[in-house]
């Protein structure tokens, strides 16, 4: 733009608003710099802003206080949860906030343990120093018990009689617990069956059966199990290995026929039934040896004995009487025989004893608990389901007998099936609910509920960049807008300047008067050097720095 006569002569210029003159645009063009500033490091402030975590829970006032004062010594930013149940501060510090206050023994909780014998003044009575240390065992059996994780807060109440030198007169002690657990959470029977076993540990002669355990619902954790005439129930232990052995057995069972029919097209349920006593057995058996076998005699003994002669001695002595009888004669007329003469002798006894060896057993057999005695499993498989892929149509039809078949026997290689033990399988082929039905797909990834993460630190990010956009295009860039114009036009270098039609400003000598005169003998200002037009106007801002600021004025005023 060419600069007019009026503008060079410096005719006295209307006085202008601040925000138009050079230093109110300086004084906008900052401001806007500093806002822009401001809100890219508020925007970045609260991308960045910590997560807050737990610090502790369910502290008791005096707790609370403690801990608040020491976050506030330590200079540790914190915050209460709703309905102040919790101290928040944040993630990346809990470990570290939790050791520091652990060292200067926070929280304390609202129980005392062995310090408080540590305050016994001096001539205290027996019975106030039986009294400080049941509350002592107390407090620590209580906080022993809070270390689980499902435990909020614990109270102990021992009962804890005076020894007595009469056997008749003891009494043994007993001990309640009172448990509060935390909010969602329950203790299973393993776990109550601990803190009760911890309880009597701790306490002389203190028996499991004489600890109760309640929580803050009034529930009794610790009923005593009974026995009856079925033997003693399983405790939580062998629960779980019975559950185990069955999941095991579903386990091996669905990952056998899955790849068959398909994943998700069979399921499996079994029911084992554990040994869990405990047997030893000693028999010593005895029995006769077997026909073909021979017999093994072991000792024989024989006697025999024959009796003395009973017949009377008669006859003359001598020789003629010890003659042998004649020979019988029949008598002739009929008469009675001659009668002979006879030797008589005693009975005879005779007695034969044998004894042979017998076969003797004896066997020891200690059986371990948790043999499966016997084993019932159930499947179902789903009908075959195949989908037209032109129409899309689902048609379903039952396996055929030699598959069921063929899965009845892999199933029972699976389970290992045994016939002498009285295992029972069933394997039925059943349409699923829904296996006729269409493929569905899933939801949209914008309606995936785990994809909510991610889609919001995503949008969190675009809104900064839309926000910096925002003000760098709408606010900072027309500000800077003139001011790097004119930088622009300071620096540029160009060989030949345009003339007034080209709406460049054409450079003049000024006479004595003000008014423009051309020097002779000089170059014309169009093929004035840049340089030369430089060393110009620092001449005339130095002579007569007014002319230079009318015709500013005018440029800034005209645009």
């Amino acid at each position: 733009m060419a600069a007019t006569v009026d503008e060079l002569q410096g005719t006295p210029a209307q006085p202008q608003p601040f925000l138009r003159t050079p230093m109110g645009r300086n004084v906008l063009i900052g401001g806007g710099v500093a806002a822009v500033l401001a809100v890219v490091v508020a925007l970045w402030m609260w991308s960045q802003a910590p997560d807050y975590r737990v610090l502790y829970a369910n502290y008791s006032d005096k707790d609370g206080g403690a801990i608040t004062a020491s976050l506030d010594q330590m200079g540790v930013p914190y915050k209460f949860s709703e309905g102040g149940s919790a101290i928040l501060v944040p993630a990346g510090q809990v470990p570290e906030l939790r050791l520091k206050l652990a060292a200067q023994g926070l929280p304390k909780g609202g129980n005392v343990g062995f310090e408080l014998m540590e305050n016994q003044k001096l001539g205290v009575s027996q019975f106030l120093e039986q009294v400080n240390y049941q509350r002592s065992l107390e407090g620590e059996l209580a906080r022993s018990i809070q270390s689980l994780g499902s435990v909020a807060g614990a109270r102990v109440h021992l009962a804890l009689p005076k020894p007595s030198v009469f056997v008749r007169d003891q009494q043994k002690p007993t001990a309640s617990v009172l448990l509060n657990l935390q909010s969602g959470r329950a203790l299973d029977p393993g776990q109550v069956s601990a803190i009760v076993h911890l309880v009597a540990s701790s306490i002389p002669e203190l028996t499991t059966g004489n600890v109760t355990v309640v929580d803050q619902n009034g529930n009794l954790l610790s009923e005593q199990q009974k026995q009856n005439g079925l033997g003693k129930q399983l405790d939580a232990t062998q629960l779980k290995y019975v559950e185990q052995v069955q999941q095991n057995i579903i386990k091996q069972v669905e990952s056998l026929i899955s790849p068959i029919v398909g994943k998700g097209n069979v399921r499996a349920e079994a029911t084992a039934d554990i040994d869990f006593a405990q047997v030893d057995t000693a028999a010593e058996m005895y029995k006769p040896n077997s026909p073909p076998e021979p017999q093994a005699i072991r000792s024989q003994q024989t006697s025999e004995q024959l009796g003395p002669n009973t017949g009377a001695a008669n006859g003359i002595p001598g020789a003629l009487s010890n003659q042998p009888p004649g020979l019988a004669t029949a008598p002739l007329d009929g008469g009675a025989p001659a009668a002979v003469p006879q030797t008589t002798t005693g009975p005879s006894r005779k007695d034969a004893t044998t004894n042979y060896e017998v076969d003797k057993t004896i066997r020891y057999e200690q059986r371990p608990m948790g043999g499966i005695k016997r084993l019932t499993v159930g499947v179902v498989v789903n009908y075959r389901r195949s989908v037209d892929p032109a129409t899309g149509k689902v048609t379903v039809k039952p396996l055929a007998a030699a598959e069921v078949a063929q899965i009845n026997e892999l199933v029972k290689q699976a389970m290992g099936y045994s016939q002498a033990r009285g295992d029972t399988l069933n394997v039925a082929n059943a349409p699923f609910d829904g296996v006729d039905r269409p493929d569905e797909n899933g939801p949209d990834w914008y309606q995936d509920p785990a994809n909510l993460p991610l889609a919001w630190e995503i949008g969190k990010y675009l809104l900064i960049a839309l926000l910096i956009a925002f003000l760098w295009f709408r606010i900072l860039r027309p500000l800077m807008r003139p001011v790097m114009h004119k930088f622009d036009e300071a620096t540029a270098m160009p060989e030949e300047e345009k003339t007034e039609e080209g709406g460049d400003a054409a450079v003049v000598k000024l006479g004595a008067d003000g008014m423009p005169v051309e020097a002779e003998g000089e170059e014309a200002p169009r093929e004035r050097s840049y340089r030369a037009n430089l060393a110009l106007a620092k001449e005339m801002a130095r002579d007569d720095p007014r002319i230079v600021a009318n015709v500013i004025k005018a440029w800034v005023g005209s645009e």
